[in-house]
């Protein structure tokens, strides 16, 4: 079986291989300030992101910087700004404005693609980003991981299912694509609630879709959990099963934007299995 992935649906938009430059302003989590917990269980200070805005480089020279990669690496010339780290709409809008109208300096950047969180978002924001960005291509992406509240209290994620669903009708209200990430291996789900989570995500008819597997990385609740030996990973073959039929569950138009989660090698404590991207996405196209 065949399916739709990200490289081909840019392609069939833009007749040309588009890049997506990860971007990280800084913005934090509102999970984070409300939880002195420290926000979800599996997420470090870095917040998935590349780590730039710690180190205060600028929105604009981090597209510069990203732009200068991806066309020594791939040869591209058309580009998606992806606002990636953290929650990209968490703000005001005055600072959300700041933060995205460097792009708009940039004529080869055909797209943006804004990753937030289901409780982050109004129609002020997504007013504001239709305004900026009318004339390019525009994902709105949100995590909503499981679609069991029951999970979502215990991995601390600080939104509920309701949540998602209404930030999904609020932006089909505006010309924008949406995507949203899963992620399987979750304490305490069995099949039964990852395929109701892609159950869910294919009523709501979802543009995209990210899978992510569950990974511990170090200095979070889920790496103390795990020490602890009330968290077991995942295996590597169960992952791929899943995702394969996930996939044969989605809609056909479903754009596949990942099929694996990328974790820094340096903050990966488990499981070991989640360094082999390569393997994993060729036992996902096997199971297909």
């Amino acid at each position: 079986m065949k399916y739709l992935s990200f490289n081909q649906f840019l392609k069939s938009k833009f007749g040309q291989r588009v890049q997506k430059i990860s971007l990280d302003p800084g913005l934090g989590c509102p999970n984070r300030a409300k939880d002195k917990s420290g926000g979800c269980i599996f997420c470090n200070l870095k917040g998935s992101g590349t780590g730039l805005s710690f180190k205060g480089i600028d929105i604009k020279e981090q597209i510069e910087i990203g732009i200068s990669w991806a066309k020594r690496r791939y040869k591209a010339k058309k580009f998606i700004a992806y606002f990636q780290a953290y929650s990209n709409t968490y703000g005001d809008l005055s600072t959300l404005e700041k933060i995205y109208r460097p792009v708009l300096e940039f004529p080869d950047i055909v797209g943006v693609s804004i990753g937030t969180r289901p409780d982050c978002i109004s129609s002020e924001v997504l007013e504001l980003i239709k305004t900026l960005f009318d004339k390019k291509m525009v994902w709105m992406e949100y995590g909503l991981q499981s679609s069991s509240n029951k999970t979502l209290s215990l991995i601390n994620r600080g939104h509920n299912v309701e949540d998602f669903i209404n930030a999904v009708e609020l932006t089909k209200k505006y010309p924008f694509l949406i995507c949203t990430h899963v992620i399987f291996g979750l304490p305490g789900e069995s099949e039964k609630e990852m395929f109701d989570t892609i159950r869910l995500v294919s009523a709501l008819k979802i543009d995209g879709i990210k899978f992510h597997e569950l990974y511990v990385v170090r200095d979070t609740k889920l790496h103390e959990m795990f020490q602890k030996g009330k968290y077991h990973p995942i295996s590597q073959k169960e992952y791929a099963k899943l995702v394969a039929r996930s996939i044969k569950m989605l809609p056909q138009n479903t754009v596949i934007q990942r099929l694996t989660g990328d974790p820094a090698k340096d903050e990966l404590v488990a499981p070991t299995w989640a360094k082999d991207k390569q393997k994993t996405i060729e036992l996902i196209s096997k199971f297909l």
